[in-house]
């Protein structure tokens, strides 16, 4: 793993996780917690008390229904956690390939995209997928992939990128969210404000 110039061990624990990361809808925020510990640490322990910067992108369409969760998502970690050094937190709409020059500038270790995703689960499951599993998702109104996107960012960035999915149920035009996304949007929201809020 690499940050900016610097290249990070790829560490058994990291390989775990990311081995594991697609897991049952329940437990996507311990699996998190668990992640942004780990990965905190490789980054300690490769710098001098650096801290672990984690980039939130927010991807969907807020006109599409269900589409909206991660852009929802995101807009409320703004108004919460805007303020945080560690964190960039980036509204990247239909086309996040377009954010990749802010990415680039703030050299993230974790991109953690958020995005409604075709995982065939209930509506409103929320999951951690590792990068190397997003082949099997697909996006509904974006112009890229989510495996496209996470390859592009690895490369270039040379840092880690997981995809934190939200099961649609509705993805209609100018649809409202549906209730068991909507329900599982203000968990995410609440979680990740938790998890984020601290300097790891």
């Amino acid at each position: 793993m690499r940050n900016g110039n610097r290249r990070l061990p790829k560490s058994s624990h990291w390989k775990c996780f990311m081995g594991k990361m697609r897991i049952s809808a329940s437990s996507w925020n311990v699996q998190l917690r668990s992640l942004l510990k780990h990965l905190a640490s490789e980054v300690a322990s490769q710098s001098n008390g650096e801290t672990l910067r984690i980039a939130v992108v927010g991807i969907g369409n807020e006109f599409n229904g269900d589409d909206a969760a991660g852009v929802l998502v995101v807009r409320t970690l703004q108004k919460k956690l805007n303020h945080l050094n560690h964190l960039l937190l980036v509204e990247g709409g239909t086309a996040p390939e377009n954010s990749t020059a802010r990415l680039r500038r703030f050299r993230p270790h974790l991109v953690l995209m958020v995005d409604s995703a075709e995982m065939n689960q209930p509506p409103g499951s929320v999951m951690l997928v590792a990068f190397n599993s997003l082949e099997g998702l697909s996006a509904s109104t974006h112009t890229l992939p989510p495996s496209v996107l996470a390859n592009f960012l690895q490369r270039e960035l040379g840092c880690q990128v997981a995809l934190l999915g939200i099961q649609p149920q509705n993805l209609e035009f100018d649809a409202p969210l549906s209730e068991p996304v909507k329900r599982s949007v203000a968990r995410v929201k609440q979680s990740l404000i938790r998890m984020l809020g601290q300097p790891s």
